[in-house]
């Protein structure tokens, strides 16, 4: 469901939902997404898909709130709030991905409910597809694999890291930019959806991160990279929530998906390079998503 690229006229300030796990010690999940969309001037709110006991070095368990009362927290927020963004991180089973997909199609896209007026306008929609974690290790099981691929056709912008998109492409996880830009333009025609590369698993001084769109009518409009230099520290817990939290809120606010990368980049950097100034926990601690404000 990919957007035109050009400016969209903006809410002052988008209302934001994310919906996703939680992480008490705040570096990941919805409490990231959260502080990213405030750090980029979004109103952000939230839908639980389910309990997580985690910290910096790991994670302990998971508890999975009935899905019923998940559709109670999305209608209470679509029934009452215009929303401007969504940005789906873990959704965890089939399930819940089948829920969410109802609510979604439902709220902006079926028909009315009573067959009468008109659904409101469909959010941007970015989904970061929570499926493999950095170390290789697949997170869902093989039918909720297949359901969130099944849903990336409703997204705008899908955001997966190097092990997911391979996972996406059907391909071995890239170990060049050019392998890494060409499984994004695979999946990026296979859902109709803008596909943001990160580069941050690839080794070098230099991180490219590159947006690429599906071809249309045999012809694909240009990629878009941004590099940035690569910091070293170990506290990188909640990057890949935070950077699709904040493209959502950018979008949303009339960036278009490029200005939106631009500011992001810059923005995680700075994130990055100022997260030793926190002192949260003893393992991978989080970035620093005020790090330009607090300056």
């Amino acid at each position: 469901m990919l957007v035109d690229s050009a400016v969209q006229t903006p809410r002052t300030i988008p209302n934001v939902l994310s919906i996703a796990g939680t992480d008490p010690t705040g570096g990941a999940g919805i409490q990231a997404d959260l502080k990213s969309i405030a750090a980029h001037r979004g109103y952000g709110m939230c839908a639980v898909t389910a309990l997580v006991a985690q910290n910096t070095q790991g994670v302990r368990s998971i508890h999975v709130p009935p899905t019923s009362f998940l559709r109670e927290q999305l209608e209470a927020v679509s029934d009452d709030v215009a929303v401007d963004a969504v940005k789906i991180g873990m959704l965890g089973t089939a399930e819940i991905i089948a829920e969410v997909a109802a609510w979604w199609d439902e709220t902006y896209r079926g028909p009315v409910a009573g067959g009468a007026g008109v659904h409101a306008a469909a959010p941007v929609l970015v989904v970061d597809p929570v499926m493999v974690a950095t170390s290789g290790d697949r997170l869902l099981e093989p039918e909720a694999e297949e359901s969130l691929i099944e849903f990336l056709h409703r997204a705008d912008l899908i955001t997966p890291n190097v092990p997911e998109l391979a996972l996406l492409a059907a391909g071995e996880p890239a170990g060049s930019p050019e392998e890494l830009i060409g499984q994004a333009e695979t999946v990026a025609d296979a859902h109709g959806a803008a596909v943001l590369a990160k580069g941050g698993h690839l080794g070098g001084d230099q991180v490219i991160d590159t947006l690429v769109f599906p071809a249309a009518e045999g012809k694909r409009p240009a990629a878009h990279q941004v590099s940035a230099p690569r910091v070293e520290t170990t506290s990188t817990h909640g990057t890949g929530c935070s950077v699709s939290a904040a493209m959502a809120t950018l979008r949303a606010r009339g960036c278009s998906w490029e200005q939106a990368l631009e500011n992001v980049k810059e923005w995680m950097t700075q994130a990055l390079g100022g997260a030793d100034a926190l002192d949260v926990g003893r393992g991978h601690g989080p970035v620093h998503h005020f790090a330009q404000l607090y300056r």
